[in-house]
């Protein structure tokens, strides 16, 4: 597969690498990002070996909360400007307020799911496109539900950038569930605990230690050992309960969450555009296909 300068591009923003050494990477992984990425990170040169997806669309995550149930949600508009617009942000609450008593299952279902003013969502969503000139789309929600021992931590960062919802049960203390959440829109971690990294990923990730320890000129004896070690600091990059607390960071999150007597049932983080492909319009080309339409 002959490699681009967009996998380049993509390459080196997922690792931190070098221009270089992402173009050999994918040349020797045949253009496979993601084996690119192992590749490097074997060779010890990715600077970045966890890096969310790049942001690449504007809008707003927000969370509803009433009672015993709560919505974490995205709705997607074309620029950040209208993102921060009056219409938008109502068509926001309402979609939350409405998708949070009616439940639907999937995206499908909501959009098809008629509101209080007699309108479909689709419909609905339209009217607010008519009137803001720009796409607007619900992009994914996820409903939550606890009992009267329990408590939820809804945290919003940056007006909505990154959305969080944290579920802790057992304690219905409601700062601490909050705190919980500003952790993890400031760590983005990917699971609670250890229990929910699949064997699959632990052992890919060993082999990628394997190798890269091997690569640095380590002794085979002590390389089993070293990787093992090397897990722990991996588990404290992606597991909620083994990383330090932002509020105090001599104090791991299982230990806060201990000392309030209950337990992180699970958590949501939405981070806007993340995953969405941007379109990347190039200006120069745009002013010359508008000189040659005009000639």
């Amino acid at each position: 597969m002959a490699v681009t300068a967009q996998m380049v591009k993509e390459l080196r923003e997922k690792t931190g690498a070098g221009m270089m050494d992402c173009k050999k990477a994918l040349v020797q992984t045949d253009g496979d990002i993601e084996a690119a990425v192992d590749f490097l990170r074997e060779k010890g040169l990715s600077s970045a070996s966890k890096k969310a997806d790049r942001i690449a669309a504007e809008g707003i995550t927000s969370v509803v909360v009433e009672g015993n149930e709560a919505i974490i949600y995205e709705v997607n508009a074309e620029t950040d400007f209208v993102a921060k617009n009056e219409g938008f942000q109502t068509l926001v609450k309402e979609l939350g307020e409405h998708l949070l008593s009616t439940k639907p299952a999937t995206i499908e279902e909501a959009t098809a799911s008629t509101m209080s003013n007699g309108l479909v969502v689709a419909d609905h969503i339209s009217n607010a496109i008519a009137k803001i000139g720009e796409k607007i789309t619900l992009r994914r929600f996820e409903i939550m539900t606890k009992s009267d021992n329990d408590a939820f931590g809804p945290y919003l960062h940056m007006g909505g950038r990154i959305g969080v919802l944290v579920h802790l049960e057992g304690t219905t203390d409601e700062q601490a569930a909050r705190d919980i959440a500003m952790h993890v829109a400031a760590i983005n971690p990917t699971y609670v605990s250890r229990d929910e990294v699949s064997a699959d990923e632990v052992e890919h990730e060993r082999k990628i230690l394997t190798e890269q320890a091997l690569n640095e000129g380590k002794p085979e004896k002590i390389v089993a050992k070293m990787v093992e070690g090397r897990l722990g600091k991996y588990f404290e990059d992606v597991c909620l309960l083994d990383q330090a607390f932002v509020k105090n960071s001599d104090q791991k999150v299982r230990d806060f969450v201990a000392s309030t007597g209950g337990a992180v049932k699970g958590f949501v983080r939405y981070e806007v555009g993340e995953g969405i492909e941007k379109r990347e319009d190039n200006f120069a080309e745009e002013v010359m296909s508008q000189v040659n339409k005009d000639n």
